[in-house]
């Protein structure tokens, strides 16, 4: 059953996969390696597809994070970045090669986080369970508009918002602001 299921979505979504992966990439060639190292993961975790409530939105997820593993590869070979496309969508630090974290690293990221975590229980409802949608469930635009029943441009505003007061709140924490950029 779970191989039929895998190709029930394989033949709904090979052509957004491979469009994602066109964009990301922007080379038919390359496109076309990625999906296939989308497909072989998402076929090695059809168990997973049982917990699975949006399809979508985890195809994509696997393909943003193979397309940011295989571009961190290369960029580890090359230990330095030559010509970066100016497009990307992959957010710089991501893309900068750095040894094993440190445990004050490791330290200072769960300390970031606890406080991320905290502040996101103190914003309004609306903009934590938009927010929360978005990043932490990896929902779609369209689909936390069908959820909150409203529109997208709604949906676009909240996360402004929720964004523009997680900083705010942040910055006017003396443990968070060291964080935060002004």
């Amino acid at each position: 059953m779970a191989g039929q299921q895998v190709e029930l979505i394989y033949a709904e979504y090979e052509r957004f996969i491979y469009h994602l992966c066109l964009k990301l990439t922007r080379n038919k060639d390359e496109a076309e390696d990625l999906m296939q190292d989308v497909w072989l993961k998402v076929v090695r975790n059809e168990k997973s597809l049982e917990g699975v409530d949006h399809v979508k939105a985890w195809l994509t997820t696997i393909c943003m994070n193979t397309f940011r593993d295989r571009y961190r590869k290369t960029v580890r070979r090359s230990q330095h970045v030559m010509e970066q496309p100016e497009t990307l969508d992959v957010p710089i630090l991501d893309l900068v090669p750095c040894s094993a974290p440190t445990a004050e690293d490791l330290l200072e990221r769960d300390d970031l986080r606890d406080i991320v975590q905290s502040k996101l229980g103190e914003l309004d409802a609306i903009y934590r369970n938009t927010v929360l949608y978005f990043y932490v469930n990896q929902y779609s635009l369209i689909e936390i508009a069908e959820l909150m029943k409203v529109s997208i441009g709604t949906v676009k505003s909240r996360l402004f918002r929720a964004k523009q007061r997680l900083k705010e709140m942040m910055l006017l924490d003396d443990q968070a602001a060291g964080y935060v950029g002004a």
